[in-house]
């Protein structure tokens, strides 16, 4: 895992590790967690496989044209990558989740509200979920002759603090938007925080639509106003990760699937609404 001053906490990351956990407790497996900066992480891989300490490893965070799958195809070792690197011919063994399908779906849905003014709150620039989330909402736009304004879109890490300010940013502008699109419900919590001190109502003033890893700190039933998602558990992401891992280490007959795409669920609540009259 990439560790930097600059690299805050990441409730993600510990919800996707819980699953890896299940799938290793029960087939007597440990899972090694090895920390590198995040421009060594190449090297930290390399010495990890050389050192004999492990049978297989994942690999999470990807990026565009990510250097590291080219490595994991050179190595000896099973790997599995958690996400696709948008670039790279899909040529190995990944788990993902339709990110571009999900937030095409949402972005159709606000607009069928009559919604033609969106933001996005999304996750880091560099990282693929983000890239495929951005070119879905951006797709979905485009079929009715509409586009994504660049100052209603903020890559963040996915933090409430960043939710929180990059939504009161997008709301100091003349022409905001009304409805929002988050890429995380940690996301949407700072969000909705900076709707509420701006005296808007969720669902009636502004609309919003965030992805639900399944937190379960955190779940969009338990807002104020519920919140309509696009959910995909992370735990359950994790745990699959970790039997595919597993069997192609124990060298079992390829009952799993090589690749993966996970389709994603709209769940409806009360964040969406009409577009307000008059916009």
């Amino acid at each position: 895992m990439p560790i930097s001053p600059d690299h805050s906490s990441d409730m993600h990351f510990a919800e996707f590790q819980s699953g890896l956990a299940e799938a290793a407790i029960v087939r007597d497996f440990h899972f090694v967690i090895m920390p590198a900066k995040a421009n060594q992480e190449e090297e930290a891989i390399r010495w990890l496989v050389a050192s004999g300490s492990v049978d297989g490893y994942y690999l999470a965070y990807v990026r565009e044209k990510d250097p590291r799958i080219l490595m994991a195809k050179s190595l000896s070792l099973p790997f599995i990558v958690h996400g696709r690197s948008n670039g790279m011919d899909l040529d190995y063994p990944y788990l993902d989740v339709d990110n571009e399908g999900a937030f095409f779906d949402a972005t159709r849905f606000l607009m069928q509200l009559g919604h033609k003014r969106l933001a996005l709150l999304n996750g880091p620039a560099h990282l693929d979920f983000a890239f495929r989330r951005k070119v879905g909402t951006e797709k979905a736009l485009a079929q009715a002759q509409l586009s994504l304004d660049p100052d209603h879109v903020r890559h963040t890490f996915m933090g409430d603090e960043q939710g929180y300010r990059g939504m009161k940013e997008i709301l100091a502008h003349r022409e905001r938007p009304t409805a929002v699109l988050c890429a995380s419900t940690v996301l949407a919590l700072g969000a909705v925080r900076a709707m509420n001190e701006a005296g808007l109502k969720l669902g009636v003033d502004m609309s919003l639509i965030a992805h639900d890893d399944e937190l379960p700190l955190l779940k969009p039933e338990n807002f104020s106003i519920p919140l309509t998602t696009t959910r995909s558990s992370l735990r359950a992401a994790g745990r699959r990760v970790g039997e595919r891992l597993i069997a192609m280490i124990s060298g079992a007959p390829p009952a799993l699937p090589f690749q993966e795409l996970w389709k994603v669920e709209l769940v409806v609540r009360a964040s969406t609404g009409p577009v307000p009259a008059g916009v």
